[in-house]
């Protein structure tokens, strides 16, 4: 409990703070990143997610991002789960998952 409660804190005095919104940002990510892993190997198990999970997290909004950070903190809910499949399905996170994949072919294959 005390550590949700200092991720809460941090999150929000970085958040209020301009000259340190990057880092707010950063912390966020990093956080999202654990939700969005979950989600996407529940959709996949035995998957390599952490390239799915990279390009979902670079083509969401930084808003969408804090929201899925939360569930780090609350636990991942429905609405999360839906929010991550969204932007999944989007045109640039499509485009990067099958670049990602192909990269990793390529690079097998050498």
């Amino acid at each position: 409990m005390r550590r949700v409660t200092l991720i809460i804190a941090s999150l929000a005095a970085l958040g209020a703070c301009s000259e340190l919104s990057a880092e707010g940002d950063r912390i966020a990510r990093a956080s999202a990143k654990g939700v969005v892993n979950g989600v996407v190997a529940n959709q996949f198990p035995g998957m390599n997610v952490a390239p799915i999970t990279d390009c979902i997290i670079d083509n969401a909004a930084i808003s969408e991002v804090y929201m899925i950070a939360e569930a780090a903190v609350v636990g991942p809910t429905p609405a999360t789960s839906q929010l991550i499949l969204d932007i999944a399905q989007r045109p640039a996170t499509v485009e990067c998952a099958a670049n990602t994949a192909l990269d990793s072919v390529l690079l097998g294959v050498r």
